[in-house]
Formats: C-alpha cells, structure tokens, sequence
C-alpha cells in the first residue's frame, strides 16, 4: 500500500487576516454560504461583512444550530440551493467547522474555514465527525479532499477563551501517540495510505512544540499577550497537528474520547479537553515508561486539562459507566484497533480505572 500525505490547498496564520476574507472568498466562488454562531456574529461579524465590500463575492449568512448532524447538514444543503451559494466558509469552531466541510461535500462547492479559537485539529482535514442531533458520536465522514483554504486570524484567536486554546493541545497532545501507535501497526491512515516520514515529523514536532510552548502560551493568554509561543501553539493546534493525525492516523486517544460521548456528565467537557484523558488512557494501554507518562500527566495538570473522572465533570462514576464507555471505544469500526495489539474493552476499563488513579496521584 501506498504511503499517503494530504493537507490544505493553502493555509494562511498571521495578525488581521479575517479583514481580507472577502478577498480571499472571491478567488473560490461567487456567493458564499457563511456558516457561524450567533454569538460570533456579534464579536465579527461587521468585520466580516467590511472584508466583501468590493469584492466580487456575496456574503449570505446564516446561524449554526449547534451540532454537527445529519439533520443541520441537510437543512443548509437546502438552504444552498435556495440561495444559490456556490461556496461555503465556515467560521467558529470544530463543530463548524466539519459542518462546513460536509456541507460543501454533499454540494459540490469549495470550502474555506476561518477558526476563532484553536480549539481542534479539525480545520485541515478532510474529515466531518457526525454526532446525533443530541451530541453522540455516529460516525466519521471522510472527505474526498481538505478544505480549499484554512485562515487564521491570531488577533482574533488569542482573544478567546484562554480554555479553548488549551482544549486545543488537549487534541494535539494525542496526535504524536497516535501517530506512532498506527506506524507500528502499519494501519492505514485517514489519508487512505500508509504514514509518511513527512507526517511522523510533523506529528513529533507538534509534541515538541506543546511541551516547548504551552505553558508560555498559555501564560501569555491569560496575560491578553500574542506572543510568539502563542503563534508557535497556534500552528501546533491546527496545522501540525491536523496534518499529523489525518496523514499518520488516530489510534486510542480519539476513539476513547468517542467512547466518553455515551456519558452525559461529560458533554459540557471540551474535545480536546477529552482526548487529553484518552492519551493518558492510551499510555496506560501500552505501558509506556513511566517517564513519558509522568512528562504527558504533568503537562496537562499545569496547563489545566483535566487528568481525572471528577475533572471530566463525571465524579460519581461507576464501573458499570466506565465499561460502557470502554465497550463504546472499542467499536468495531473505530480507531482503537489501530493499536499495534489487541485492545478489548477489559483492557481499556482498565486503563481507564488506571489513568484516573495517575491522575489523582499526581495532583496529591
């Protein structure tokens, strides 16, 4: 099989670029669908609308329902047609993101997505993860090319909640881990091959930079600074990361983060925040040395993503929920099998039961 590396047709990283938006969207269509939340309407949106004044693209703007499912995919489908929008721009977050991209997908039409946080991997690929209207994971919609352009504005993003931005590294601290569990594996990646020397450095540099940068960054943020480890973390939580896991895999991370959906105490809980937890899990399941463990747990417990159930929101949990969530991660069509061994759902309850324990371990 062949080895395989994809990524977006351009991506763009630097101060004030949501004013050249218009610019950019003209050079892809000729009215586009902009996809964003009514709360970020209100923070940018006369931005967005300054950045089409003449250009030879019209904005037609509609409000995120909140999930990304079949039910809202199909109504802006409709709504696409009824317009006569020829491209779609997504702005906000993952979720939108991969709304967006589905959208455009089943449409027929570009797709440029303009982050306002750094939250997720989820801008670059060509991948849209479907929940059901009532936020479960149902299944993964891969996609037949990345999005056409990837924009982000660090004036906009450093803004943020400084939460988001950490969630951010909660996903990216996975992308090394899993990279490395599939090329041991030699399971195929979501970019349909094998993983490539390309992505395995991409992959291993955003590790590097989230152990290099992450605390400054997150100090910096708190502090209201974009600093350049901001803009180094930035790039960590979007490019490498979403370069690394798409072209060098997902293995037990995501897919215990897709497990932890079924449990209704965590759906307050951020993305990244619970991949952060199905890292530690995944180390667990393959007995790393406890070096590399303590260096994964610590990082989270000084940045702030959560290594225990009670900080996942899901204090009184039992075995029997624990079991369920392992039971879900071990789904015969997700990433857990991608694991250079057998994983069975006793073997991950007991990583789960176990990386909780760390956890509380070395918070005490």
């Amino acid at each position: 099989m062949a080895k395989i590396l994809i990524s977006p047709s351009r991506y763009v990283q630097g101060s004030g670029e949501m004013k050249k938006l218009g610019t950019y969207a003209a050079g892809y269509g000729k009215k586009a669908l902009i996809l964003i939340s009514q709360g970020g309407y209100k923070r940018i949106g006369d931005l967005i609308e300054k950045s089409f004044d003449g250009v030879e693209c019209e904005p037609e703007f509609d409000y995120f329902n909140g999930e990304c499912s079949r039910t809202e995919i199909n109504r802006l489908s409709a709504l696409m047609k009824e317009k006569g929008c020829d491209m779609v721009i997504g702005v906000g977050g993952g979720k939108i993101f991969d709304t967006a991209k589905a959208v455009a997908f089943y449409n027929g039409t570009p797709v440029v997505i303009c982050p306002t946080i750094a939250s997720t991997d989820a801008p670059c690929s060509a991948l849209s993860v479907i929940y059901t209207d009532g936020g479960v994971f149902e299944e993964y919609l891969f996609l037949p090319a990345n999005p056409n352009l990837v924009m982000m504005d660090t004036d906009i993003i450093a803004k943020s909640p400084v939460r988001l931005t950490v969630a951010g590294m909660g996903d990216a601290l996975a992308t090394y881990f899993e990279a490395r569990a599939c090329k041991q594996s030699g399971a195929v990646s979501c970019a349909g091959g094998k993983t490539t020397g390309a992505a395995m450095a991409l992959a291993e540099l955003c590790f590097n930079t989230l152990m290099e940068e992450g605390v400054k960054a997150k100090t910096a943020l708190e502090a209201g600074a974009c600093t350049e480890a901001v803009d180094k973390i930035i790039e960590a939580n979007t490019l490498l990361s979403g370069i690394g896991f798409e072209s060098a895999g997902l293995a037990g991370a995501h897919a215990i983060h897709n497990g932890m959906t079924v449990l209704e105490e965590c759906h307050d809980m951020y993305h990244g925040e619970k991949v952060a937890f199905g890292t530690i899990a995944q180390l667990v399941l393959e007995n790393v040395p406890l070096e590399e463990l303590e260096e994964v747990i610590e990082f989270c417990i000084e940045v702030g993503l959560p290594v225990t159930w009670e900080q996942l929101g899901a204090k009184d949990i039992t075995d029997d929920q624990i079991m369920e969530v392992a039971k879900a991660a071990c789904a015969e069509t997700d990433t857990l099998h991608n694991m250079p061994f057998e994983v069975t759902p006793e073997t991950t309850f007991a990583a789960l039961k176990a990386a909780d324990a760390y956890g509380r371990y070395y918070l005490e």
